[in-house]
């Protein structure tokens, strides 16, 4: 095996993977080190409000938000163990997620609403793959949409999953009409609960507002922001065309499988444009969504120069990581 090929299969590997793990921690304890602030705003929903630091205690809350972006990692490893969405023997999808991570040193200081949203949406593709031809799935499409209309009253972040899972359901060919069913009360019946119980009263209801990327003002930070969610946007869409014509000569459970990545990343891009104040929020998610394609297009190719763009992945993001920390 040629020096190429050996270094192509070390970023596929485990080393590499626990290697990006240890780099996360570390960049983590920097950036909480050196003041680095989370955004403060309060991200708003259907009933409710989230602080934008969903734990206030800096250091606690830094500790939780890794370990979830760690346990969001460890899913996703057996979720492709035990559905096999990327077909080759590769950690990539985990280690790249990591690394997109490290470029947002203001999302790792805090545990907020992006890492959960991130964390929840990957928990709940465990019951989403194993629905397959399964036409007796409906206690698992009840569940999803609970989940997904109970966050929503929170964080308006949810509505924007609801249609990729809708599609996921389809797909996976089990929306009958008991399905159909199951998802209209899941939808409906954590609303029930909270005006039924008193918690909420239909007057807090809100609307979800429209801030649109075009409403963008020219702040610093505004700017780096921009250019890093462009660009994890760009990747993410450019990857997921070139694989797809791939991954459509799959056999039909992992091309659906797959299909539910390219929604959910489509959903996030729609997000991240509408809601531009929320782009923490959105982030995340974008970034699990791009690791997949990139893991994807680093094992479907055979060229031997195919580790270039992943050095160059590793030299951006950290790069990004750096500016962050030096900008005033």
């Amino acid at each position: 095996m040629t020096t190429r090929e050996h270094t192509n299969e070390y970023f596929n590997g485990q080393p590499f993977m626990f290697l990006c793990a240890l780099a996360l921690i570390v960049a983590t304890a920097i950036a909480v080190s050196m003041g680095v602030q989370a955004p403060t705003a309060d991200s708003t929903g259907l009933l409710f409000s989230l602080k934008g630091r969903l734990i206030e205690h800096g250091p606690l809350s830094a500790t939780i938000n890794v370990a979830c972006l760690l346990a969001t990692g460890g899913i996703m490893l057996a979720l492709n163990k035990v559905f096999s969405y990327v077909r080759a023997v590769t950690h990539l999808f985990v280690s790249s997620f990591f690394l997109l991570q490290i470029a947002n040193p203001a999302g790792l200081v805090s545990f907020n609403a992006g890492t959960l949203l991130c964390l929840l949406t990957t928990i709940a593709m465990l019951p989403l793959f194993a629905s397959y031809q399964d036409k007796h799935s409906q206690r698992s499409i009840f569940l999803i949409f609970v989940i997904l209309a109970a966050g929503s009253m929170f964080h308006y972040g949810f509505l924007f999953l609801i249609p990729a899972f809708i599609l996921g359901f389809l797909n996976m060919g089990v929306l009958n009409l008991k399905g159909v069913l199951a998802m209209l009360f899941g939808l409906v019946t954590p609303f029930w609960i909270f005006l039924g119980l008193g918690i909420a009263a239909p007057s807090s209801f809100t609307v979800p507002r429209i801030n649109g990327i075009w409403n963008l003002t020219g702040q610093p930070w505004t700017n780096l922001m921009l250019v890093l969610a462009a660009l994890t946007v760009v990747l993410g869409i450019v990857l997921a065309a070139r694989n797809l014509l791939t991954i459509m000569n799959y056999r039909m459970q992992t091309r659906v499988y797959n299909a539910f990545f390219i929604f959910t990343l489509v959903m996030a891009v729609i997000a991240l444009c509408i809601d531009y104040c929320d782009v923490q929020v959105y982030l995340p998610l974008l970034n699990l969504m791009t690791a997949v394609q990139i893991a994807h297009a680093h094992t479907l190719r055979t060229s031997p120069f195919r580790y270039v763009f992943l050095l160059l992945l590793v030299v951006g993001c950290f790069a990004f990581y750096a500016a962050n920390l030096l900008m005033p």
